[in-house]
């Protein structure tokens, strides 16, 4: 995908704001799993799987979690900062299941297809990422995964206080104290859906502000 002007901009700024804050707070998030982590390592864990890729893994919390439950992991992030705080967090832990990549999910994923056989994303598809480049990534996660393979995901919603805060880049994305965020509606959830089977959508909270979130399951048809 040709990524506009605008878009290029936008993006560069959101990695260079990731790698400050990964630099400034080894553990931004703390060291235990989110608790959409805990939800699809059962989720993984009941349908067999043993192939994680995770989009968006930051300094690595969940993927870290994934790779303890015996999972072989992929954690991807366009930090190279957080990656490094992830891998030696595994190296300490001698987790050797667990493989890191710098990635940009505007990027095709340098996978094969029916490679894997689920895919995590926690916040990742509500970043600083345009509808299109959204679809985009959606496609991608489909041709790695195999038939049958599972993706849970995470958004924040427009009913989040913060959805219209701050500085309008278009496209639903608002950016507030630093962080941009692509705001989903429900139908764009919906569209992500077409030709998967849409198992669960979730209503969740998450911190202290508190950010409203669906959590997401959809699974890949045969």
């Amino acid at each position: 995908m040709v990524m506009r002007g605008q878009d290029r901009k936008l993006a560069g700024i959101q990695r260079e704001y990731w790698q400050r804050m990964y630099r400034a707070h080894p553990q931004i998030y703390g060291d235990q799993p989110s608790p959409p982590a805990l939800y699809a390592a059962e989720v993984f864990q009941s349908a067999g799987v043993r192939d994680v890729l995770e989009l968006g893994a930051g300094q690595g919390r969940d993927s870290l979690h994934f790779a303890r439950l015996g999972f072989v992991v992929q954690a991807t992030d366009f930090s190279d900062v957080g990656l490094a705080q992830l891998r030696a967090r595994a190296d300490t832990e001698g987790l050797h299941t667990l493989r890191t990549a710098v990635l940009d999910a505007r990027t095709p994923l340098p996978l094969a297809a029916e490679s894997v056989d689920a895919v995590f994303a926690h916040m990742l598809l509500c970043m600083a990422l345009s509808t299109n480049e959204i679809h985009a990534l959606a496609d991608e996660i489909r041709r790695v995964l195999r038939p049958g393979g599972t993706f849970v995901y995470t958004v924040r919603h427009t009913g989040d206080p913060h959805y219209g805060v701050g500085i309008a880049h278009g496209d639903d994305i608002f950016e507030h104290d630093g962080c941009a965020v692509h705001f989903f509606y429900r139908h764009l959830v919906v569209q992500l859906a077409e030709g998967w089977r849409l198992r669960d959508i979730r209503s969740f909270d998450e911190g202290e502000l508190p950010r409203r979130m669906w959590r997401i399951t959809q699974t890949l048809t045969d």
